[in-house]
């Protein structure tokens, strides 16, 4: 078959969610040759560089095909389809006529199947693949980043159409299997259950590592905190967590957050002042990928608080760099983590504090983590889940032959 493999507009600051989409794109264009289809590439004018940059591959001015059983280095990306519109793929579904021009370009290219690496894909009059990470405006609509401004209602119209008309649906956990069926009554055999892959994190010798680590001005035996400032990542339990430490187990751990500002930073910070933890809590903004294995190695746990799931990599990356976990334990958790983490309640400071003591006073415990993270964090690679995405298409492929 043909495939269209749309590319999405994000950027490396986009945190988890560009670097899961780079390296099974990566991935995906390495290992093509095994399976017997071909690829087009679909890529915006916002996504192009970035993209290019890290796939040690080629630019052209227009599409590029990946041939069928082409063993030799790829010949390039598509930097644009979409070159004299001013719109990114993410504006298809509200603009007609973008829409009318990828269903040409899919025309033109006898396209076969659309696939979408990520939650963002046209609804068209195309059989399509389509990723879905959470239904959080289902379950937490409460948070402002899923219901301010429109927001609910955009996601609510996006899922309840392209899920209904998708042929496959993937997701990473049978819990977000159940919740696409709960929530929009799509047949099981339609939903595709792949768990998600270990992130690679590029690692660095330890004289870089030791210039990195007085560069960012790094404690000893910091929790590290890798999150977006959205309400819905918890930076405000934790904080009251880290005080509980210090006023009942008399420990003073440092924190160091990373990400980029959504809009809550400041009220994060405000409540940093409010606790007096000023002394302990660092904030290093966006840090480059290439600097976060020094941040997981060099962390005495990773703390990760997220309301929202049923799938996150921070906790995966940690695990693959022998950084013991702490995560929320939300709906999903247990499925993806298994008994490689130590679950909390994310909205008990109390709890999350006396777990980190316990962490921090149990060096055998610490240990175990760090060896059964390991264990989970090889499960599952990038290659184990485009070799998923390779039999799916091998599994729709007598069927789309039906009509040309």
């Amino acid at each position: 078959m043909k495939v269209a493999l749309f590319v999405s507009s994000s950027t490396p600051e986009a945190g988890g969610s560009y670097t899961f989409e780079q390296q099974l794109l990566d991935t995906l264009l390495k290992s093509h040759a095994e399976s017997r289809h071909t690829f087009i590439l679909y890529a915006s004018d916002r996504s192009g560089s970035s993209y290019i940059l890290n796939s040690d591959l080629k630019t052209v001015p227009d599409r590029i095909v990946v041939p069928q059983g082409v063993k030799s280095k790829i010949l390039g990306l598509a930097k644009s389809i979409l070159r004299k519109l001013p719109y990114s793929i993410g504006d298809l579904l509200a603009d007609q006529r973008r829409t009318k021009y990828i269903i040409n370009s899919l025309k033109t290219d006898q396209i076969d199947i659309i696939l979408s690496l990520t939650p963002n894909c046209p609804t068209l009059e195309y059989p399509y693949i389509i990723t879905v990470w959470d239904l959080q405006h289902k379950l937490q609509s409460y948070f402002p980043e899923v219901s301010e401004s429109g927001e609910w209602d955009r996601r609510e119209k996006f899922y309840a159409k392209i899920l209904s008309r998708a042929a496959f649906i993937i997701t990473g956990t049978e819990t977000g299997k159940a919740e696409v069926q709960r929530f929009y009554q799509v047949p099981a055999q339609r939903i595709r259950v792949i768990p998600f892959f270990t992130p690679q994190v590029e690692s660095t010798d330890d004289p870089i590592d030791r210039d990195i680590s007085i560069a960012y001005n790094l404690p000893d035996q910091y929790l590290f905190y890798p999150a977006q400032f959205w309400p819905h990542k918890n930076h405000v339990n934790l904080l009251l967590a880290i005080k509980c430490l210090k006023e009942k187990y008399n420990l003073e751990l440092p924190l160091v957050l990373v990400g980029s500002d959504k809009g809550n930073e400041s009220y994060v910070k405000s409540i940093v002042q409010e606790l007096d933890l000023s002394a302990q809590v660092s904030f290093l903004g966006f840090v480059p990928r290439a600097d976060m294995a020094l941040l997981y190695r060099n962390a005495f746990a990773l703390i990760f608080l997220s309301f929202f799931g049923p799938d996150n990599l921070p906790p995966l990356e940690a695990m693959a760099l022998g950084c013991p976990v702490i995560a929320a334990n939300v709906s999903g958790a247990t499925e993806q983590l298994g008994d490689a983490a130590l679950l909390v309640d994310p909205k008990q400071p109390e709890e999350i504090a006396a777990t980190i003591n316990t962490l921090f006073t149990d060096s055998m415990l610490r240990q175990n983590l760090i060896d059964r993270g390991l264990k989970r964090a090889n499960q599952w690679t990038t290659k184990d889940y485009i070799q998923e995405i390779f039999a799916m298409l091998d599994d729709f492929e007598t069927i789309r032959y039906c009509w040309e």
